[in-house]
């Protein structure tokens, strides 16, 4: 799988914002808590609730209640304080080197300052309006047929815009190291095949609003009113039939139904009108002669669609998708209408993020890793590496230990599980062995920038065909607050924008401290061990290491997680979907299990010592649940049980202590408590 998706499936969170040479900065400024602020604050306990019944809102009550959420932001919890902390950190060095004229190409402050300061020229931006991108419109609407169609879906794909589906390399599942060609489906603009086939009315409404917001932009692109509302429907229902042949997002988290590999002329016979082979060879890729296909249903329908769709109706869609793609590039017009769309309406924030704000995320995601070579230089610390990775290794012997003392899992499998604890890759802050930007010209032109990134980013990847995997390679920048597992590596990687506070503070408590970023270690430990992880083994092969009454047995106690989490709520009385969380909360019931485990074989875990009247213990969970509180607009909420792996911040907090027992003990959880489950009902995995 590509390794995109892996992070997206095995990550901390569902933040979207976006990651070893040892360092001599003595900076602790970004891993200090914040002047007069306590670790573990009683003012943001909620004491009216009792914590045996709602142990979410007693820890973090009183601090969701006084806290609002941003105008700019859909939600506000610890990821988000963290996060804002960093971008303000990176603005003042995104300034610093705007101001830098004269600096010599290709060096980092030359590629970040130019990037940031084209995306800050709202002047030129606006200037331009559409022509920005008017020669990408003038190949689309040259197109003829179905041959000059396919012809610019490859040109496309080489500038990685991706409209009708993704190519993308990645170490082959079944021979890791081995890097592959992957095709996988694409082509909707709204954020789930659901939102085109629910007949809910929520959904309907939503499908009206996104017709009008096609043909706002389609006017603004120059069209008339009529022409825009027609061809608005038009793509709303290429769209939708795409939708119906699109795998959902349950049967993508099975690895097996994902890897389907097929000779070039193999596929190119289910897919009548698109040579494969030489499609490749219109993507600058040589000598393949195999490609790996997630959902070969999709792709067959698509070619059908592409033989039998009018090309006008074609050009229409390849339009609309090249100027919502690029709208967040282009004049205020084009970036507040998809705002007004994909932000007010779909997630119910109130207004944009600074414009700053903005451009950062383009700075880090086109030379995410020049800019972390400036963000660590002076934001992050070897003693923060150094205690990072003790505590990485505690967790790790923690783990271990309570592998061998499952009751469910014989001698064998046992042994092939530590096998792989023990093989885990530790990344720790930054990479060893930064990104080379050679070839990337980053000029004075926002939208050229983008699109010379782009192409570079696409030639980036390709060049890795042929080559063994890279396993020193990251897939978040060392700014990122968030965390991954990725399976086909079978590594752990912590980026240095979370090793911070509210996770991670070197002067804390070991309470704080493993019931917050040990938790968070714990968690991507757990994801080599999930539903999905459990099929990859030691190498990171997709292969079988189970017997076969482990994996029975294994499977009986994930089902248990399913219906646990079927069975909560949001809202309305909205259900969480039990399936498609399925592996991080399987990851967070490992985390706070691993993290606990670990936190009780150091000095303060073995005493009963109190902190501003709490145990350790106590503190411990309080660390827990802070993590995970945030404030959330309702439609945003909404949005993420459709699209989001991971289950509701309250449900991430109560539903692991709702099965553990050292839970109970430090919080007097008893029969008749809410939190309260009787033995046989509680979900254990690992």
């Amino acid at each position: 799988m590509n390794l995109k998706h892996l992070i997206v499936a095995a990550s901390l969170s569902a933040i979207t914002f976006s990651a070893c040479n040892e360092k001599k900065a003595d900076s602790s400024e970004a891993s200090s808590l914040p002047a007069g602020k306590k670790f573990i604050d009683p003012s943001n306990i909620d004491t009216t609730v009792n914590p045996a019944d709602d142990f979410y809102q007693y820890a973090n009550g009183a601090w969701m209640k006084t806290t609002e959420i941003p105008a700019s932001e859909t939600r506000w919890g610890s990821f988000n304080l963290l996060e804002d902390f960093n971008k303000k950190a990176l603005q003042g060095l995104l300034e610093d080197a705007a101001l830098v004229t004269d600096a010599k190409k290709g060096t980092p402050i030359q590629m970040v300052g130019d990037m940031y300061r084209s995306g800050m020229d709202t002047n030129a931006i606006n200037k331009a309006g559409i022509s920005a991108i008017q020669s990408e419109l003038d190949k689309i609407n040259a197109l003829t047929d179905a041959n000059s169609l396919v012809n610019e879906i490859a040109r496309q794909t080489t500038i990685n815009a991706n409209p009708l589906f993704s190519f993308y390399v990645g170490p082959d599942d079944k021979e890791v190291t081995k890097n592959i060609g992957n095709l996988f489906q694409g082509g909707l603009g709204l954020p789930d095949r659901d939102y085109y086939l629910k007949a809910d009315a929520k959904e309907a409404d939503i499908r009206t609003k996104y017709v009008a917001h096609i043909t706002t932009m389609l006017k603004l692109s120059g069209e008339t009113d009529v022409d825009a509302a027609k061809h608005a429907a038009i793509i709303m229902g290429m769209e939708t039939a795409m939708a119906k042949v699109s795998m959902d997002r349950v049967t993508m988290r099975d690895p097996y139904k994902l890897y389907n590999k097929f000779s070039l002329a193999d596929f190119s016979k289910k897919t009548t009108g698109i040579n494969w082979a030489d499609f490749l060879s219109k993507i600058n890729v040589k000598g393949q002669d195999t490609v790996l296909v997630a959902q070969p249903a999709f792709f067959e329908a698509l070619a059908k669609m592409i033989q039998t769709t009018p090309i006008d109706s074609w050009k229409t869609y390849l339009k609309w998708h090249t100027i919502s793609g690029m709208a967040g590039y282009l004049s205020k017009d084009f970036d507040q209408e998809s705002f007004n769309f994909f932000g007010k309406i779909m997630r119910g924030q109130q207004e944009q993020k600074p414009r700053w704000k903005r451009v950062l995320a383009v700075v880090d995601g086109s030379v995410g890793d020049q800019l972390g070579k400036m963000y660590t230089d002076k934001y992050f610390t070897a003693e923060a590496k150094k205690r990072m990775l003790e505590l990485v290794d505690n967790l790790q012997i923690a783990f271990e230990a309570r592998i061998k003392t499952l009751d469910w899992m014989s001698d064998s499998t046992k042994a092939k599980a530590t096998d792989k604890l023990h093989a885990f890759i530790k990344k720790i802050g930054y990479p060893d062995n930064w990104r080379n930007y050679t070839g990337l010209e980053i000029g004075t032109d926002y939208a050229k920038n983008i699109l010379a990134s782009n192409v570079f980013d696409y030639n980036y990847m390709i060049n890795k065909l042929g080559k063994p995997v890279d396993k020193t390679e990251w897939g978040m920048t060392p700014p990122t607050v968030n965390a991954y597992y990725n399976p086909a590596f079978n590594e752990i990687v912590f980026p240095a924008g979370i090793l911070q506070y509210p996770f991670f503070e070197k002067n804390a408590d070991d309470a704080v401290i493993y019931g917050a970023i040990g938790g968070v270690i714990g968690h991507e430990m757990t994801h080599g061990f999930d539903d999905q992880g459990c099929q990859y083994a030691a190498d990171g092969n997709l292969k079988n290491w189970w017997s076969a009454d482990d994996k029975a047995r294994f499977d009986a106690k994930t089902k248990m997680v399913v219906e646990q989490y079927n069975a909560y709520t949001i809202l309305d009385n909205k259900h969480v979907n039990g399936a498609l969380t399925l592996g991080e909360n399987i990851a967070d019931l490992g985390g706070v299990t691993i993290g606990y485990d670990a936190f009780k074989r150091t000095k303060q875990g073995q005493s009963t010592d109190k902190i501003d009247g709490f145990t350790p213990d106590q503190r411990f969970f309080l660390s827990w649940a802070q993590v995970w509180r945030q404030n959330i607009r309702s439609e945003e909420a909404e949005q993420r049980l459709v699209t989001d792996s991971h289950s509701p911040g309250e449900h991430r907090c109560n539903g692991p202590l709702s099965n553990f027992a050292p839970f109970y003990a430090a919080f007097n959880v008893k029969e008749g408590n809410k939190m309260y489950k009787p033995e046989a009902q509680r979900a254990k995995v690992w």
